[in-house]
């Protein structure tokens, strides 16, 4: 009923507009004779009728009646724009039908009556939508309450237009915008949304202390990781809060769900590019197929879960170790995209009978192998379970993919298998080899994906380091000079799976970190936005590298060589060949005394497969 009350209402005083407009059109025509002849009168008054009916009639088509006008843009202009166009040529074909082929009256509408009706029409009819988005802009949002918080928005650009936006929109519940800073010196002393610029990031101090600033907002969302950092030290210099504008890539992830704007994380510090993925490729080879995820509760094997779920596979068999995280994913999923065939496997990789009794019974297309013990300094103190682990579990995975014909089995890897110092990089890099090997006789498409650290997976230095901050510190770097690449979580996956789709078999393909990060500058960067002072509020202690560890992790050996591919994110390494006798050995020891091996044999046996790993130990493996 409200909706019919308010278009009535919109209709009357279009009726009202309509006819001035009519009107306007023949007293403007005949302005020079100072009246209208009045041998027209009679065009005028069916002009008038005509107009009133055609003119309603046409915008209640084009919906110019259920559109929420406080909020009128150049859309909205070019459908009026669209709508008088159609309704004054209605009305002149009405009337000239009339005039001219029925003789109704003796005189048709002038042509330059004509293009005024048009002209005034679209005055008239514009402006009465556009004044009331006026009125509110400037009348009514001055009575708005809100908060009397004030807020400069770093960045004059469409993310700062969107900021500004936002603020008004929740009624400036959050604060109220006073000025903006760009390094943009066209900017500078203009205006935008009403609002002045105030001067570059080298004012903000000036800014902040002359227009009393309580909240900064970083709206910049293609800035490098380097400006974000030099944006924070100085807002925190000037005591301000801070939050940001995220980038449009964490719209798409489904990071962002209702409010854009938000607290800035140390995400934002490494200032990683969108990812772009072929969404075509993509689906051409997950779309209703069987897809296994193994390792699917873990940080990785359960994002790599939710990307594949937004391209409608056949089956998502979730397969894991862990009871409890394959119950919540698959649950989130359920909830998430409730479309989908989940299947969940309580499977322990090392079980080659499951493995293969699993394979048979689902027959996947796809398998994401995620599985692995990644712990570093964990593997150092268990040796053996990182070899049964990382190599017999792949290996059971893998051959149970060729013998039922799968089409693509993608395996995570990691930078640390580049001449790898810790029994786990050891290992991963012997699943590499072992999956080239496996690809030169098998029908299905064998591939590994190498990177980096990933921010706020298990294990990472990130949540350790929030929880030492939550208990006052101190914050334990190894030290000083540790350098790690880091890359969030979802942008990993992406990439992942669109290197599964590039995939010819055989292939290591490794992904753009970026540029490393010093572990300490992470450290100190989450202190301060986590409110401190590194080193007055909260220490900062080095404790030693960590057995395995290594000072900056490679993403190459020196034989591999780089090639790149159609996306720019994601390269090649030249396959490496291995004595497939060796690791036949290795595989065959490990599953006649896997448990029973000691650390040494462990580490005789990684030589035996990578040369060069910790060559000062050199203990012959007892048979």
């Amino acid at each position: 009923m409200l909706f019919r009350k308010r278009t009535l209402i919109l209709m009357l005083i279009d009726a009202l507009l309509i006819n001035i407009a009519a009107f306007s059109s023949f007293y403007l025509r005949f302005e020079i004779f100072g009246h209208i002849p009045s041998e027209y009168y009679q065009t005028y008054y069916h002009t008038a009728a005509t107009a009133t009916i055609l003119y309603i009639a046409v915008f209640y088509i084009f919906g110019l009646y259920n559109r929420l006008w406080q909020y009128a843009s150049t859309g909205e202009l070019l459908s009026i724009i669209f709508a008088v166009t159609v309704g004054t040529g209605g009305t002149v074909a009405v009337v000239y039908y009339y005039s001219v082929v029925l003789a109704r009256f003796p005189l048709r509408m002038p042509n330059s009556a004509a293009i005024l009706l048009w002209l005034v029409m679209v005055i008239l009819i514009g402006g009465s939508r556009f004044i009331w988005r006026i009125v509110q802009e400037n009348v009514f949002d001055r009575h708005v309450p809100g908060s009397q918080k004030q807020v400069l928005i770093v960045g004059a650009g469409d993310a700062g237009v969107l900021a500004a936006r936002e603020l008004k929109n929740r009624n400036y519940r959050d604060g109220r915008p006073v000025g903006f800073i760009d390094d943009n010196r066209e900017k500078q002393k203009l205006q935008l949304l009403g609002i002045p610029v105030l001067g570059t990031r080298k004012d903000i101090t000036r800014v902040v202390k002359g227009h009393n600033i309580d909240e900064v907002i970083i709206a910049m969302p293609s800035a490098s990781g380097d400006s974000v950092r030099e944006i924070v030290q100085i807002c925190e210099k000037s005591g301000v809060d801070l939050k940001i504008m995220p980038g449009v890539y964490d719209v798409i992830s489904g990071d962002i769900n209702i409010k854009p704007i938000r607290q800035i994380q140390v995400e934002d510090l490494l200032g990683r590019d969108p990812v772009s993925v072929d969404l075509e490729e993509v689906a051409g080879y997950v779309s209703g197929e069987t897809v296994f995820i193994t390792g699917a509760g873990g940080s990785i094997g359960s994002e790599i879960s939710r990307q594949v779920a937004k391209f409608n596979p056949g089956k998502l068999v979730l397969i894991g170790h862990g009871e409890n995280s394959i119950f919540d994913i698959e649950q989130e999923l359920r909830s998430e995209r409730p479309g989908i065939d989940y299947v969940t496997e309580i499977l322990d990789i090392k079980d080659r009978e499951k493995v293969f009794l699993v394979f048979n019974r689902y027959k996947p297309g796809v398998v994401f192998h995620a599985a692995a013990h990644k712990h570093v300094p964990l593997m150092e103190r268990n040796p053996e379970e990182a070899l049964k682990n990382n190599v017999l579990g792949t290996q059971n995975l893998a051959e149970a993919a060729d013998e039922f014909k799968v089409k693509t089995f993608v395996s995570i890897s990691t930078d640390k298998a580049v001449n790898p110092t810790s029994i786990m990089g050891a290992t991963k890099r012997t699943v590499e080899l072992m999956i080239q090997n496996l690809d030169r006789r098998s029908q299905t498409k064998f591939v590994a994906v190498r990177f980096g650290n990933v921010l706020g997976s298990s294990g990472s230095v990130i949540p350790t380091f929030k929880k030492q901050i939550a208990k006052g510190g101190p914050v334990t770097v190894t030290h000083p000079e540790m350098v790690r690449y880091f890359m969030t979580i979802p942008e990993a996956t992406q990439l992942v799976i669109q290197a599964g789709a590039m995939a010819q078999g055989g292939e290591i393909f490794i992904l753009d970190m970026g540029q490393p990060v010093k572990i300490l500058d992470l450290a100190k960067d989450l202190i301060r936005l986590s409110g401190f002072e590194p080193d007055v509020d909260i220490k900062i202690q080095f404790t030693g590298i960590r057995p395995g560890e290594k000072l900056y992790e490679e993403l190459l050996t020196a034989e591999e060589g780089i090639t790149s591919t159609k996306h720019s994110r994601i390269f090649v390494a030249k396959p490496s060949f291995i004595d497939v006798s060796v690791l036949e050995e290795l595989t065959h020891i490990v599953r006649e005394r896997g448990s029973s091996l000691t650390r040494d044999e462990v580490i005789s046996l990684l030589q035996t497969v990578i040369p060069t790993f910790r060559k000062k130990n050199t203990n012959a493996v007892a048979k």
